[in-house]
């Protein structure tokens, strides 16, 4: 029998091979070979934990997909020159 974590670690990893990887529970439930109700325990928690989020038409994805980074803002203007004082 495999511990709840062992259950979360192989979904986790799913997703993470597999960016864009977009599931229904009952996809996820045949692919880990899971009882609906242990998927529905380790679905909600990995939304719970924002690792994943659930789309209006009730499947699963990796919350980070598609999202953009900000873009890190870089000042290019030359460093102000060192003076000697004389």
């Amino acid at each position: 029998m495999r511990s709840v974590a062992d259950i979360v670690a192989r979904v986790r990893a799913e997703f993470l091979e597999m960016p864009g990887l977009c599931l229904t529970a009952s996809q996820v439930q045949r692919l880990c070979g899971l009882e609906r109700s242990t998927c529905d325990l380790v679905l909600q928690g990995l939304v719970d934990t924002r690792f994943l989020r659930v789309g209006a038409d009730g499947a699963y994805r990796r919350a980070t997909d598609g999202a953009m980074a900000r873009p890190a803002k870089a000042d290019l203007r030359p460093a102000p020159r060192a003076t000697r004082a004389s």
